[in-house]
Parts: C-alpha cells; sequence; structure tokens
C-alpha cells in the first residue's frame, strides 16, 4: 500500500483535530437514548503480569487488545510472534529471514530475537518474564503455541510490567485442565514442505487436582534456498486448588533448528526470489523452564501471590559472511612464501598475481596463509561466525491484591538474577560460487587453544555476564464514582550488570570487565470514564525504563567497533532509555453489534540505545541517542450481523528522531567522507526512524457460511518505510556505484482461511497465505556488495582504486516476503472422559 493513496497527517494536532470531529458526531448520535443492549462489554484484564488482580477494559486508561486461543487457531498463525501482526499497530520486520524470528513491532518499538536491535517489548508467560536477560531479545520460536490459552497486549509504558516495557506487554497466560479439558490433535501439511503435529490433553477432578500437557513438532524445507528449519516444543501443567488456596506448576521444553538467511540484494534478489545473499545462517535454541505460583485468599477481599520460575537457554549460531577487509582487495600478488605454502601443500598456481575474476585462484593466497600460520585478515573472502550464548536466570515475585471500599490495589516485590556466558569466534574462508563459506583452519584473531567452562579460547570474545534486579510497585485504581476511575501505580527498579572478560580481563581498553548499577522510578497515572454505558473515555501517563543489557554495555566503545551479533569491544557506561507515553481516547458501542474505539498517543524517548552499523555485515556500536519520538493515530472497529464477522483497524505512525546526530552510513550516498567502509551520516531533528512504516491498515471480513462451514478473508496494508542505514533520508541511487533506493515500498497481502466441521469434533481447515502471491519486502537496510549482479564475487572499486577515492559499490538489501503457501489440516478433539 503506497503511502500516497491514504490519508496523510503531517503533525499529533492533526490526529487530534480528525479524532475530535470524528467522534463528537458519534457521541452525539449515542446520547440520546442508549439502549441497555449496546453497553460496553465488561471483558477482565491483568493489571500485572503475574495476575491476582484484574480489572474491567473500561476501568483502563488504556487501549487494551485481547485474544484468545480461538483467534491464535483461526489465524494459522506459525507462532505467537506470527500471530501478533493481526493485532492493531503491530507489523513485523523479517530481518532473519524465517517465519519464526520475526521482529515484531508495536508502535515502532521492537520485540526482537537479534541482538543488536533495539528492544522495547516486554513479555510474559504465565508471569515469568520471556526477555533474555543477556540482550532483552525474544526467542519466539520457544513458546509453545499449543499451550496459549489467552493474552493480552497492554500499549504504553506502563511501570507495572517492569524493565523494558517502553512501549507496550504482551502477557500471556497458558492453558489448563480446567479452562481446556479434553484431548485433541492436530496434523497439518503444506507448501515448501511444512509439516506439523500437535497433541494436547487437559482434565481435573472432584479433588481438586487439573493437569493439561501438550507438544508440538513442525518442519518445513523452507521457501527459500537453505532455510529448512524445525521446532519441538513440550508443555505440561498441573495444578490443585481448594476454596482459598490455588497452586500451579508448569515445566516447559523447547528446542529448534532455524536458518534464517536474512537480507538480499536487490539485483539478487530481482533475478531469484528465493535466492539468499550468503549461507549457512544456522540457529539451534534449547531451553527449559519451570514456573511454580500460588495464590491464597487471606479473605474474600484479600489475595496473596507469589511466582517463583527458573528457567535455561542455550543458543548456537553459526553465520557465514563476507569478509569486507576483501572488498578492496582487487589485486593479491604472492609472496614467496605464499609460493612455498601452496607448493608444499601441492596447490599449483598459474601466476603471481590472483585477481577476482581467476575463480577459484583468490582463495589460494587465503590457504597459503592459514597453511604457514600467518594472519590471513584481509585475504580470505570470507568469514564464519561461530557463536553460542547460555542463559540461567531465577526469580520470585510476592504480591498482595485486594478491594478496600473503592480501592483496587497490588502491592508487590519481586527479584530477578541471570548469569550469562557469552563466546563467538571469527573463522577465516572462502566463498563458493554458490556463495556459501568454506572455512579454513585459521581464525581472525590467530588464537587458539583450550577453552574455560567449554566456550573455546580461540573466540575473539568470552564473556561472563550477572545481572541482578530488585523491584518494588504499587497499583492502586480507585473508583471516584461508579463510572470515573483513577489509577495511580509505580514501580522502583534497582539493576546491577557485572561483565568478566575471560580472555582480557582487567580494566585496560581490550577488557570487556565492567561493573554497573542503575536505579529509578518510574510512575504512571490514568483516568477512565463512562460517559454514558456506550461510550468511554480514557487519558493516561505513564514512564518506564530500560537498563543497557550486558551485550550493550560490552559494545559502547566507538574506538572499538564490534560485529553483532558476534562480537564485542570495550564498555564505556551507557544510560538507561527513559520512555513517558501520554494517550487519550474514545471507545464506544453504537448498538450490541458494532464496538468502536480511537485514540493518540505520543511516547518520547530519552537516551535511546542505538546500534551505530557503519555497513551491512553489522560493525558498530551501541550509544545513546539523545531523544526519539513516536506518536501516532489508532482507529479501530468490529460488526457482526447474521453471518458476518467484520473488522478493521488503522494506524497512522510518527517515529523520529528528536535531536541531531551523527550515524554511521558508509553506505550512503550522501555519507561522508564516503567510499570504502567508512563514513558517517547527519541526521536531523525530525528525520523518521528506520523500518517503522507511517500507515498501517488491517481488515478482516468471516462468513459462517453454513454452522459447519466458515471462511475468513483478511488482509494488511504496510506503508513503505526508510531502510537502516538511511536515517537521514538523503540517499539516492545512482545506478553505478550506489544501488536501490534505500528503502522498502509499501505493500499489501491477503489470507484465506476456510474450516468445515463435518461432525462434532472433527474439524478441516485450511488457509491460503498471501493470496494473490504479492512480491514484497517487509524491510530494507543499505550495505556494501561483494557480489555482481550474476552473483559473481567482486573484491574490487568499481571504476578504480580504493585509494584514488572511487567508492567500493553500495546496494539495498531487503527481507523478502514470502510467496503464496497453502496449509491444509485436520484438528480432532474429543470430550473429556
Amino acid at each position: 500500500m503506497s503511502s500516497r493513496s491514504c490519508l496523510r497527517l503531517r503533525a499529533p494536532a492533526h490526529a487530534v483535530l480528525l479524532l475530535c470531529a470524528s467522534l463528537s458526531a458519534a457521541a452525539q448520535t449515542l446520547e440520546p437514548s442508549p439502549s441497555p443492549r449496546a453497553e460496553l462489554p465488561r471483558v477482565e484484564v491483568r493489571a500485572t503480569p503475574q495476575g491476582g488482580a484484574t480489572l474491567r477494559r473500561d476501568q483502563i486508561a488504556a487501549p487494551v487488545q485481547t485474544a484468545s486461543d480461538a483467534d491464535l487457531q483461526r489465524s494459522g498463525a506459525l507462532s505467537l510472534g506470527d500471530f501478533l501482526q493481526s493485532l492493531g499497530s503491530v507489523h513485523l520486520n523479517e530481518m532473519q529471514g524465517n517465519p519464526l524470528q520475526p521482529d515484531v513491532s508495536y508502535r515502532g518499538f521492537t520485540a526482537s530475537p537479534l541482538l543488536g536491535t533495539p528492544q522495547g517489548l516486554s513479555l510474559y508467560v504465565d508471569g515469568v518474564r520471556q526477555n533474555q536477560p543477556f540482550g532483552d531479545t525474544v526467542s519466539w520460536d520457544l513458546i509453545p503455541r499449543s499451550a496459549v490459552a489467552g493474552m493480552t497486549l497492554m500499549p504504553g509504558s506502563n511501570p507495572l510490567f517492569g524493565l523494558n516495557t517502553l512501549g507496550g506487554a504482551l502477557a500471556v497466560t497458558t492453558k489448563t485442565g480446567r479452562s481446556h479439558p479434553g484431548t485433541a490433535v492436530q496434523a497439518e501439511v503444506g507448501s515448501h514442505g511444512r509439516r506439523g503435529l500437535e497433541i494436547e490433553h487437559g482434565g481435573s477432578n472432584a479433588e481438586g487436582w487439573d493437569w493439561f500437557g501438550t507438544g508440538r513438532s513442525w518442519r518445513e524445507d523452507g521457501w527459500r534456498d537453505h532455510s529448512a528449519s524445525c521446532i519441538g516444543q513440550v508443555f505440561g501443567r498441573v495444578g490443585w486448588r481448594d476454596g482459598r488456596t490455588r497452586i500451579s506448576a508448569s515445566v516447559a521444553h523447547a528446542e529448534s533448528r532455524l536458518n534464517g538467511n536474512g537480507l538480499q540484494e536487490s539485483r539478487l534478489m530481482a533475478s531469484d526470489w528465493s535466492s539468499v545473499y550468503t549461507w549457512p545462517d544456522e540457529t539451534r535454541n534449547r531451553a527449559t523452564g519451570a514456573t511454580l505460583q500460588v495464590e491464597h485468599d487471606l479473605s474474600p477481599a484479600l489475595t496473596l501471590g507469589a511466582t517463583a520460575y527458573l528457567r535455561g537457554q542455550r543458543t548456537r549460531t553459526l553465520n557465514g559472511d563476507v569478509n569486507e577487509g576483501s572488498l578492496d582487495q582487487s589485486v593479491y600478488t604472492l609472496s614467496a612464501a605464499d609460493k612455498a605454502a601452496l607448493t608444499a601443500a601441492g596447490i599449483a598456481y598459474p601466476s603471481t598475481t590472483i585477481t577476482a575474476a581467476s575463480t577459484p585462484f583468490p582463495y589460494l593466497r587465503c590457504i597459503a596463509q592459514a597453511l604457514q600460520g600467518d594472519e590471513p585478515g584481509e585475504k580470505c573472502n570470507g568469514l564464519l561466525n561461530h557463536g553460542s550464548t547460555d542463559q540461567d536466570s531465577a526469580g520470585l515475585t510476592l504480591q498482595a491484591s485486594g478491594r478496600q471500599g473503592a480501592h483496587r490495589y497490588v502491592v508487590g516485590l519481586g527479584w530477578d538474577g541471570a548469569r550469562a556466558a557469552y563466546g563467538q569466534s571469527t573463522q577465516l574462508g572462502y566463498l563458493n560460487a554458490d556463495r556459501s563459506v568454506t572455512g579454513v583452519d585459521a581464525w581472525a584473531d590467530g588464537v587458539s587453544g583450550g577453552d574455560v567452562d567449554g566456550v573455546p579460547l580461540d573466540n575473539r570474545v568470552s564473556l561472563v555476564s550477572r545481572t541482578r534486579t530488585t523491584s518494588v510497585f504499587a497499583s492502586d485504581t480507585w473508583s471516584l464514582r461508579p463510572d470515573l476511575h483513577l489509577t495511580l501505580s509505580g514501580r522502583y527498579n534497582r539493576t546491577h550488570v557485572v561483565n568478566s572478560d575471560r580472555i582480557n580481563p582487567g580494566a585496560g581498553a581490550d577488557s570487556l570487565d565492567g561493573d554497573h548499577r542503575y536505579a529509578r522510578f518510574n510512575p504512571a497515572l490514568g483516568l477512565a470514564w463512562s460517559v454514558t454505558p456506550s461510550l468511554g473515555a480514557y487519558a493516561g501517563l505513564s514512564e518506564s525504563s530500560r537498563t543497557p543489557t550486558a551485550i550493550e554495555l560490552g559494545c559502547a566503545n566507538p574506538d572499538r567497533p564490534c560485529r553483532l551479533p558476534n562480537a564485542m569491544a570495550g564498555d564505556p557506561p551507557l544510560s538507561q532509555v527513559v520512555t513517558r507515553t501520554a494517550e487519550i481516547g474514545l471507545r464506544g458501542r453504537l448498538d450490541e453489534r458494532t464496538e468502536w474505539q480511537a485514540g493518540v498517543f505520543r511516547a518520547d524517548n530519552r537516551d535511546d540505545i542505538l546500534f551505530v552499523a557503519d555497513d551491512q555485515a553489522g560493525y558498530g556500536y551501541f550509544r545513546n541517542i539523545e531523544r526519539t519520538r513516536r506518536q501516532g493515530l489508532e482507529l479501530g472497529a468490529a460488526h457482526r450481523t447474521g453471518p458476518w464477522r467484520l473488522s478493521a483497524n488503522y494506524t497512522w505512525l510518527d517515529a523520529t528522531f528528536q535531536s541531531d546526530e551523527t550515524l554511521g552510513g558508509s553506505a550512503n550516498s550522501s555519507s561522508t567522507p564516503g567510499g570504502g567502509l567508512e563514513g558517517t551520516i547527519d541526521v536531523r531533528k525530525g528525520d523518521r526512524l528506520p523500518l517503522i512504516p507511517r500507515q498501517m491498515l488491517k481488515l478482516a471480513v468471516g462468513w459462517q457460511v453454513t454452522p459447519a462451514l466458515e471462511l475468513e478473508l483478511s488482509g494488511v496494508g504496510i506503508g513503505g518505510s526508510l531502510a537502516r542505514g538511511n536515517e537521514n533520508g538523503q540517499h539516492q541511487a545512482d545506478g553505478k556505484y550506489y544501488l536501490g533506493s534505500g528503502r522498502s515500498a509499501g505493500y499489501a497481502v491477503f489470507n484465506l482461511g476456510a474450516s468445515w466441521t463435518p461432525t462434532p469434533g472433527l474439524k478441516l481447515f485450511a488457509q491460503v497465505a498471501n493470496l494473490a502471491d504479492r512480491r514484497y519486502s517487509t524491510a530494507a537496510q543499505l550495505g556494501a556488495t561483494a557480489f555482481t549482479a550474476s552473483g559473481a564475487f567482486q573484491a574490487r572499486p568499481y571504476g578504480g582504486s580504493a585509494a584514488a577515492g572511487y567508492p567500493l559499490q553500495s546496494s539495498t538489501f531487503y527481507a523478502p516476503g514470502a510467496p503464496r503457501s497453502l496449509t491444509v489440516g485436520l484438528r480432532w478433539e474429543m470430550d473429556p472422559v
């Protein structure tokens, strides 16, 4: 969807005027004689991640969105992250190139599995924080889809949801034997070798016990080259309750092997949509977690609760990349030592000079250097980046919730601790004709041998991080009148991060050692007013913060840029990010069949943390950005009539820098000095943040054709966005040195789903994704390109030498969207015995 074809608003004032003009008329229509059947829906929402305290949605000063397991099942989504695309103000950036590893962006704040991405959303499952301690990342592939009972998307900087709740929080609850009794089996097959199997069973007895268990196995060959992936997930939960006490214990385990081949250069993608830039790009995850929850009613008005958890995750990555240092090495001259090493290895060479065009001879020098033990450095045109991250965390939250007259309150305290061991190594290698990377027995730092706790010492980085966070929080919702509710809340967080460098311990410039402490109190204020039984209004101010993570603190030195997600350098201190959000809105019902909502918001970030990268492969460092802003307008409506269900959500989002900054941007045509692998761009106040579209539109139409047959057509329209590296918006393609527009175009994708229930308990379903087989991209990034349009390696500056000032060729890299795919399956549900 092109931004030119949609309403374009330039400032928040226009959004407010549009809101007031369009909704005051609606309010006047509603006021004369509101029907009792047109009252606002009284959906209860958890006020904190741990539960124990619930509020009606009309008492909350924010446009909360909820979804059930039925919604997740109907959507055909592969994962929880994939499903969130259907909610208002959410879009996905598929930077990793794998459907189970999306970057989920809500109101311009992101929850991503990729280290180096600015994180701004928190995720909880049964009260346990899922953001990983090392980088606040979220692994969507590890959350068991078949165990999800429901979810709440809480907008804004709600301090009750803890650190990293800058733009919002997602709270997920899992199924129990009471909520989901019986047995169900689901099997599916689809395009690109997709196949999956899910089994679940739940039940309860008269003695107060209940139990639930589920398992899922899923794999696919992938629609892109070399992109086969698989996951396995199991979840079990047992509970007991009597009249006053509720106890629940759950265990979850998940393993995945994902090939996400990332972005592709524009010319290579145009010639082969399924191609990949370089490979392999594999991530292996394994996680196990246990949660214990206890609630006890001291009285009908007072409940005590506790949540304790243990969690461990192991991640291993292998990424084949281009060695950027080889891009300006157009001619290799073999030394006597090179010739001797080649001769000793039995490798024949035709001449003393080797050019990039004389494939496979550019690799001979790399091999020769590796054989003689010298530092190959720039002479190898490929790299294999090996990464390992082991994270163990534990925590305890104690909470009291209750009612006292007109007050509903929550008070609590929490402690979270984590240990993370991170290691990386860069193995030199060479690029093959199919753009795979073959490693040689040589490493970028020239160190080999030995290990510490199983992490090889030939890693450029071997870091242990310990993080401790203590929190105290409280909230009070005061019903000033039956139709007017004031909420005051706040949370104090104190975090201690200790980094220990196991290769270069000490306080020197090369050491990652660091000891960092952060403390802050974040408040929130909200007012919700039921103007009439069918019209409500709300206004809120909230503040939350995020402390720098271990990986950000370990890569914050501009004099020692690092490569992510595979390396770090020294650690000057970073300030914690603070976000303040203000929002106002209206919500109502026209009748018992039609709901609507509209609101505006503004979220201001101070000391935002951004990974400042110079090129597509990711060298750079973390630094604080003085100010950024995300503001917008949200409109939504839903209608039911007879067999029809209709819904629509529109978001206008303005995400900008609010301070002048200098960022890395060597691949940007406007960079200074320009060319080569270095260069900076000047960003001015008001320039747009990259990867965030200005407009989003979600439409869905459901039709109950017969009692047994249901159809649903849904559409997602996303506006264009700037590429990373084009933060100043001034990149211009010249067709010679700089290729691509520096932005991703808007797009619209439609999906069609169908389900048929021939007999109670048996359902057949089908899902067609990208119905029109539209070619689109979800994100873009600027970077130096190592290949010609035909895919051949090019190790030379176009038009002349680098020394003469001729730049390397740069291009726009895109995250291609998946083509049309079909998934069919059946689900058999058996009633409990």
